[in-house]
Parts: C-alpha cells; structure tokens; sequence
C-alpha cells in the first residue's frame, strides 16, 4: 500500500504494509537513522518523533495512521551548519553522552516549546517523563531547554 505524508517539511510516498511501525518505515525504508529502537514498548522515548506537532512513539504507530499528515524527526530540525535552537542549547549544556535517547528528547522538548514558550521547570519535567536516559545527564537536560526557552524569548544571540 502507497502511503503518502509529510516528512520534515517534503512531500513523501511509501509502499509499505500499512501496519508497519513508523519507526521501521523511517529507518529502514526512508533512510533516517536518527529516530532509534529503544524498547519497541513506549516505555523509553528513543523513537519518539512529532506527528502534527504532537510527540508520538514511533515504535508502535502504524505507519497507514501517518497518511495525509505531517512527520517531524529530528533530521527535520536543524542542520550540520544551522543547528536548531534546542540542539544548540543541548550542545551549550553537554546534556548528551551517548546520545541515543536525545532525538526523542529534543522532539519532545520541541513540541513543550512549541505550545509553551516559556515552561516551568516542572512542565519541562512533565513533558519529558516518558523518556529514558541511562547516561544520568537528566539535570543538563532540563538546564538545556531551559536555555532554549530562554533564547527563544530574546532572540538569537
């Protein structure tokens, strides 16, 4: 089955089961490895991506539930030469080590910023709870979006 959405920002088509995860679908058909396989059970956020702005576990959405709608990984941020604001203050706080749990984090941090600009730190807390990191960096998580919040109120520096 053809299933067409929008994928960070571009018009795309997929011939795949429609009950194929959206995660296998971005990873293993679409080519963006930046959207990971954490638990396959919601219960990590590694695959966490943006559906209409909203964050979603990639992992167990179906991807026939995407059709006619917009995705957002985290390819769809930034880029190597213009990071998006919240990758930046991510980098200004070493918020990552591994790194692996991050993409879900930012998309989730992305969508409390998107309808919060200015969140307190308990809705930072509450809106990344479904996340898991191992690495122990949860207090420069928070610090990070924090900054972006920040940043975003005054402008780019």
């Amino acid at each position: 089955m053809t299933i067409t959405f929008t994928l960070n920002g571009a018009a795309k088509s997929i011939d795949v089961p429609e009950t194929t995860p959206l995660l296998e679908a971005l990873r293993n058909h679409l080519g963006l490895m930046g959207t990971r396989y954490g638990c396959g059970l919601e219960q990590c956020g590694a695959c966490m991506v943006l559906l209409d702005g909203e964050p979603v576990f990639a992992c167990t959405r179906e991807t026939g539930t995407v059709a006619g709608r917009s995705v957002t990984t985290i390819e769809g941020l930034g880029t190597a030469d213009k990071l998006d604001p919240l990758q930046q203050a991510f980098l200004d706080e070493q918020a990552g080590q591994c790194g692996y749990c991050l993409s879900g984090i930012i998309l989730s941090a992305k969508a409390l910023l998107d309808r919060n600009p200015s969140p307190s730190r308990a809705e930072i807390v509450a809106a990344l709870d479904r996340h898991l990191c191992r690495c122990g960096t949860h207090q420069r998580i928070i610090r990070a979006v924090e900054r972006a919040a920040h940043t975003s109120q005054r402008g780019p520096a």
